[in-house]
């Protein structure tokens, strides 16, 4: 047994006063993840589930060394074996005031406590003792103003707890992708302050919005300007979550500023490189050929196409269901030049992938990103095959294809006739956003003009 647990038993004799300046948090009870005060008003599950979890006593001690508060282990002492909740709470709230008197008179775990064990252990055992215990039920704990409600759980909870919840809740409301690129995010930011003394497990009121912009200073110098505004997008975004479950008071990080960054896109293939590419997957990959037609040809995004199953085809009605980024579902026509090229479907199983590493229509058991990675890669060989550098990619065949449109519309229409027939083709959801797009991929050229120069 720890030395604390030892102190604690025998806290009932009364101790000589040990003058020390307190360097301690206030010890705060984990009731399995709920509010105790609000326990008649839960669901008998939600008990059951409370009851499963283990409930024990934290606190944070200053390390002499740093000056930081760090959290200490969990103190249960057989608190679990307890059946209900006022038992377990009851004995806790003991457990805490006892934790409190010996934390006062100097214990620290990060000496030998010599002179005080001497003291605890030393006392006589028929000496009178000093009663310092008291007996505070659940009904009684209950605070009288309603805000204090959430200044408790707020108080509940560490850092890592406290982001690991706001995960479990995220998990649940983005889609894979978006939910592995922000786990990936928390979980460094959570490295970064463990790095600090295990910053990590101190109480998720001591998050402050300077530690916020040192680590993303950090970011800043170790990576970009763009991964730098990811991290904040993110990081702004779960703790928004906690604010909304009362975790955390205010969400901080959204003042933060976002810097500029340079926006990384891949460039347009001349004619003769689209050819080129084209004819050599016509006679060595046909499956890439085929993937790279549905870019080119639905001017979908790469990461649309690895999504894509049988049953997303209705070849009758020549619809595309496509889920995108901006919308669950979205439908775009199939074009007849891209149902020619397609092979027959009729015995393919309406889930499975249209496409997979060796056939077109089948099973692949692995994650969205993966699936995405893996045709990059083949895309790859093509790339060193025709020695194009990292600025092309499968991506600058949608590029291409809208280039090539946008110009074919311009010759008869005007403007505005070009982008609003173009608008239907590409998905853009507004006019602005095309604009946008068009400009970023330097599509909107203007004609020769040097007849003009003088």
């Amino acid at each position: 047994m720890s030395k604390i647990s030892l102190l604690l038993q025998t806290v009932h004799a009364r101790v000589h006063d040990l003058p020390m300046k307190p360097h301690f948090s206030q010890p705060t009870i984990f009731t399995g993840g709920v509010d105790v005060r609000q326990w008649n008003k839960l669901s008998k599950k939600e008990q059951e589930i409370a009851l499963s979890k283990s409930w024990y006593l934290y606190y944070s001690c200053r390390n002499p060394k740093t000056g930081f508060l760090v959290r200490q282990p969990n103190i249960k002492n057989g608190v679990n074996k307890l059946k209900t909740a006022a038992e377990r709470f009851n004995y806790l709230e003991k457990l805490k005031i006892d934790l409190v008197y010996l934390l006062e008179k100097g214990f620290n775990p990060y000496t030998e406590n010599e002179d005080l064990e001497a003291k605890i252990f030393g006392k006589s055992t028929n000496e009178q003792s000093e009663p310092i215990r008291s007996t505070i039920s659940i009904e009684e704990s209950i605070p009288k103003k309603e805000n204090d409600v959430a200044e408790t759980q707020e108080n509940i909870l560490c850092i890592r707890e406290a982001f690991e919840f706001g995960l479990k809740l995220k998990k649940s409301s983005i889609g894979k992708t978006s939910y592995s690129g922000l786990q990936g995010r928390i979980k460094r930011f959570l490295t970064w302050m463990d790095e600090d003394n295990g910053a990590s497990a101190n109480s998720i009121s001591t998050l402050s919005k300077k530690s916020i912009i040192n680590y993303l200073n950090f970011v800043l110098i170790n990576s970009s300007a763009r991964n730098r505004n990811n991290t904040k997008a993110d990081l702004s975004s779960l703790i928004q979550t906690l604010v909304d479950n009362e975790l955390m008071k205010e969400n901080f990080v959204s003042s933060i500023n976002t810097l500029k960054s340079a926006p990384e896109r891949n460039k347009t293939y001349s004619v003769t490189q689209e050819t080129d590419i084209l004819s050599y997957l016509e006679a060595n990959d046909k499956i890439l050929l085929l993937f790279i037609q549905f870019i080119t040809y639905n001017f979908l995004r790469p990461v649309e196409v690895c999504r894509l199953r049988i049953s997303d085809l209705d070849l009758e009605g020549k619809k595309l269901f496509v889920r995108a980024k901006n919308k669950a579902v979205k439908v775009k026509i199939i074009p007849q030049k891209l149902i020619d090229l397609l092979p027959d479907l009729c015995n393919a199983r309406p889930d499975h992938f249209l496409f997979t590493p060796t056939e077109i229509g089948g099973e692949w058991e692995t994650e969205e990103n993966n699936r995405r990675d893996y045709f990059s890669k083949r895309f790859k060989e093509v790339k060193d095959h025709f020695n194009l550098d990292k600025n092309y990619g499968l991506y600058s065949f949608r590029h291409t294809s809208i280039t090539n449109l946008y110009k074919e519309f311009s010759r008869t229409l005007t403007p505005y006739e070009t982008k609003s027939r173009l608008m239907q083709i590409t998905g853009h959801q507004t006019m602005e956003a095309l604009e946008k797009y068009l400009r970023d991929i330097d599509a909107a050229l203007p004609e020769d003009y040097s007849h003009l120069l003088n």
